[in-house]
């Protein structure tokens, strides 16, 4: 995804959580006594095995199987304790999203896909819908609180996501499924598996899918062309090296987000416009951004010894998009930076000089990096070492492109080539500017097993993070350099109290290094209307879990306290920088936040499972916030998209022959303000599924037939926080300063949808 797009997203369908079983078993050299049954009896069960010292939660390919295939993993984690997902396309297909973890934001989440990150590199973003299909899928793993020590990820104080891809099957095979929907939906995807080639032992997958679909509130649709693969080759004792790539090709519309002002007034009912008229900014085609994505992940683990072993991931990103928008501009009256401009010749401009163009906001973006780690075990101890380097480049532009007379861009792509230019073959440009981040960090960390049943871990990780940019508009700024250091100690404790219960603790320390866009000037009009900086410093937090575990054959469960300390919290929002809408950042100083997370996981009879979730959370500011000479009374004010109170229930059936499931999920009221004046209720989603295996019926080959009905009660509401602001009424600041308000934009809410698939395996 291309840094600094504008990408406001959200999905609708929540997803439950699936496990395979855990058995202890002897090998056949061993004597056969006391076989016991500790993990879960049932596949579908819906609360997996966990035993790291921290809070996580997964779901597999026995759940994901049943579900729409266009959801992706932000969708499928909107049951699991803490997530809140924002819902604003009921496919997924859009590239808006909002994920919070306890209350944090999706900056502040790491994601992996084969153990390389996903996370924008300028804005630290992930965007869901560019990621594998969900056949493809084999797990995807949520760390709520503490991220692993080796995880690739700048920042991670809101938890991790990691996605596992499926390995190619040792037989030749393939699968397809073929998918309508309302809203004019269609989807096919086909999927190819060589099997085990020749003697070699590799092995690989291959799989294309299309999809499209109107958008289901206002003009516009969405279309999405996706390739996965990968090589795996497994050797010797455990030794195993793999190769994946995913490439995505998109145009999607743009769901316009409302102020409340806007959502009293319109409903759902404020959308771009249908028609082009002469002038008509609001135009829905000069609201489609295209753009095309490529990641590389070859993670290797090899057992280099009894007692020593390494693993390491290589990855490559490269990304290009545009998140266009429709404006005017005038032949003269322009300027580069601080420096004015003669007359420009602009296509299509009417009698008063002025046209209707596209406006561009493109992202040139290539990543790559390796991280890799040595584990060596001796006695009681296993230490882990380690190192990580990232580079990456990110080239924005803002620039303007002319439209047909029917409103259509000449290049909905905003290639420099075809970008209006000035009378001397400069771009015309609102920010033209190019930033290098290199990140390096270190780990080291000892396991040690005091006991059978008491384990401590302890742990340090070091982060440098490097920007260094330009900024090629005419004025006081050139060049931008911003470094800075994070150390970053841990420690934890697991003990069994039995072969079923666990209990766990650990501290752990994160950091959020400034984004880029914080680096650079903003010019309007010919002055500086923003000064980047460099004086920003990291975000800082402390966070602590407690927590307790309960492993049953029918019932498992879980439980965890969390305590969290930032300082220099860092709030990422959207903000109008020249018609485009971009990602920002507000430090909010310091918070303390704390709650409690839990799940039960009943299963009552066999291909039956019944699943409770639920989150309080107390997040507050400690500070108040400056603005300008004064300071607005935000000390001891709720946290903003931190919901106190979510839930979720649902179920999952399969009894070999019909399945299906259920899921049920609450949000509590979401403030949008630092101030407290401005909020959304809270809400509350269902989705359904049923569906029947049909092998056997047809002939022994699997062939599947479902229905997914999402967003059943179709509930208007506005579904989550878009865009931030420190106050929405004007309010006196405490020296007694006058500080005008600004409104919050917003999701809203997604529509009710059904879609059909026939999943056939051969």
């Amino acid at each position: 995804m291309p840094s600094g797009a504008a990408r406001r997203v959200a999905m609708v369908f929540p997803a439950l959580i699936a496990s395979a079983p855990a058995i202890a078993a002897t090998t056949p050299d061993e004597a056969p006594a006391d076989i016991r049954v500790v993990g879960l009896r049932d596949p579908e069960g819906l609360l997996p095995d966990q035993h790291a010292p921290r809070a996580v939660s997964a779901i597999s390919t026995d759940f994901i199987s049943k579900q729409a295939p266009t959801l992706n993993a932000f969708q499928l984690v909107n049951l699991l304790p803490g997530a809140n997902v924002s819902s604003t396309d009921p496919y997924g297909l859009s590239v808006s999203s909002s994920l919070t973890l306890r209350g944090l934001g999706q900056d502040e989440i790491g994601v992996l896909m084969e153990g390389a990150p996903q996370n924008d590199i300028g804005y630290y973003y992930a965007y869901p819908s560019q990621f594998a299909d969900a056949e493809n899928v084999r797990q995807v793993t949520l760390a709520q609180g503490a991220t692993d020590l080796d995880s690739p990820t700048v920042g991670g104080a809101g938890g991790l996501l990691s996605l596992s891809l499926d390995d190619p099957r040792a037989k030749f095979g393939g699968l397809v499924d073929l998918s309508l929907g309302s809203y004019d939906q269609r989807r096919a995807f086909v999927r190819i598996d060589t099997g085990t080639i020749g003697t070699t032992g590799l092995k690989a997958f291959v799989s294309y899918s299309y999809s499209r679909a109107d958008n289901w509130r206002g003009a516009g649709f969405d279309t999405r062309q996706h390739v996965d693969a990968k090589l795996l080759n497994e050797w010797g004792d455990g030794n195993r090296a793999s190769v994946s790539v995913s490439f995505n090709d998109a145009n999607n519309s743009l769901y316009p987000s409302p102020t409340l002002a806007d959502w009293q007034a319109y409903g759902r009912g404020f959308n771009l416009d249908k028609h082009y008229s002469d002038g008509d900014t609001n135009y829905w085609r000069l609201s489609r951004s295209p753009f095309r994505n490529i990641y590389v992940s070859a993670p290797v683990h090899l057992n280099l010894s009894d007692r020593l072993a390494l693993d390491s991931t290589t990855y490559l990103q490269f990304g290009y998009g545009n998140s266009p928008y429709g404006t005017q501009i005038g032949e003269t009256g322009n300027y580069l930076g601080t420096e004015a401009l003669g007359p420009v010749a602009l296509p299509g401009a009417d009698a008063d000089g002025v046209a209707t163009v596209l406006g561009n906001f493109t992202g040139d973006q290539f990543r790559g990096g390796n991280v890799s780690k040595l584990t060596y075990r001796a006695g009681a101890h296993t230490i882990t070492a380690g190192l990580w380097f990232d580079y990456g480049t990110d080239r924005v532009l803002q620039t303007y492109t002319a439209i047909r007379d029917d409103g259509h861009p000449i290049d909905p792509w905003g290639y420099r080539d075809k970008a209006i230019r000035t009378a001397d073959g400069r771009l015309l440009a609102y920010e033209n500017e190019r930033t290098i981040t290199v990140t390096k960090g270190f780990f080291l960390a000892d396991s040690i097993a005091i006991t059978p049943r008491l384990t401590v871990d302890v742990g340090f990780k070091g982060v440098d993070v490097l920007h260094n940019g330009r900024n090629y508009l005419p004025g006081p700024q050139s060049k931008v350099r911003f470094d800075s250091f994070a150390a970053l100690p841990r420690a934890a404790v697991r003990y069994k109290l039995d072969d079923r219960q666990q209990l766990f603790a650990n501290v752990t320390t994160n950091f959020r290094a400034p984004d880029e866009y914080t680096l650079y000037n903003v010019y309007d009009g010919g002055a500086v209307a923003g000064t980047g900086t460099t004086g920003l410093k990291n975000e800082y937090s402390v966070s602590e879990e407690l927590g307790w575990r309960y492993i049953g054959a029918s019932l498992s469960a879980s439980l965890t306290g969390f305590h969290y300390h930032f300082r220099n919290r860092q709030l990422a929002t959207v903000i109008d920088q020249g018609g485009a809408l971009i990602n920002s950042t507000i430090n909010a100083g310091r918070q303390t936040s704390y709650g409690v997370d839990g799940e039960i996981d009943w299963r009552p009879a066999k291909g039956m499972s019944l699943y409770v979730s639920g989150e309080y959370l107390h997040a507050r500011l400690d500070d108040d916030l400056p603005v300008g000479d004064d300071t607005l009374p935000t000390r001891g004010r709720h946290a903003v998209s931190a919901p106190a109170f979510q839930f979720g229930v649902g179920g999952t059936y399969d009894d070999g022959r019909l399945f299906g499931s259920t899921a049920l999920k609450y949000v509590g009221r979401q403030y949008a303000t630092f101030t407290n004046d401005e909020s959304i209720k809270g809400y509350a989603t269902l989705d359904l599924s049923i569906g029947v295996h049909l092998a056997g019926l047809i002939d022994a080959q699997r062939t599947d037939l479902r229905l997914n009905a999402i967003n059943v009660t179709n509930p208007h509401v506005l579904s989550g926080v878009e865009a931030i602001s420190t106050n929405a009424q004007d309010t006196i600041g405490r020296n007694g300063t006058p500080i005008a308000g600004s409104a919050p934009a917003y999701y809203i809410g997604s529509g009710r949808a059904f879609m059909a698939t026939l999943s056939r395996a051969f």
